[in-house]
C-alpha cells in the first residue's frame, strides 16, 4: 500500500541541522545536514515505522490538512 505522508521540518538553531518529524507516526523523526539528506532519512524512518505498525494503527494515521501561522503577544 502507498501512503502520502507529510513531514514537518525545522532547522535547529543550536546544531544547524534540519530536523524532520511526521506527526501521527510514533518514532518518525530524524535529522540531517541538508534537506535532500533529511528527505531520504525521513522516508527511510517512516518506512521502518510503518513496517512495525499494527494494521489497525495504520488506518488511524492522520490526514495532513494544513498549517496556520499565528501572531501572539508575549
Amino acid at each position: 500500500m502507498m501512503y502520502k505522508i507529510t513531514g514537518y521540518i525545522e532547522k535547529d538553531p543550536e546544531t544547524g541541522l534540519y530536523v524532520g518529524i511526521v506527526p501521527g507516526i510514533p518514532g518518525a523523526h530524524t535529522q540531517a545536514k541538508t534537506l535532500d539528506e533529511l528527505r531520504d532519512n525521513l522516508k527511510e524512518v517512516v518506512e521502518l515505522c510503518l513496517e512495525e505498525m499494527d494494521p489497525e494503527a495504520k488506518k488511524q494515521i492522520p490526514e495532513f490538512v494544513g498549517i496556520q501561522q499565528l501572531e501572539v503577544a508575549s
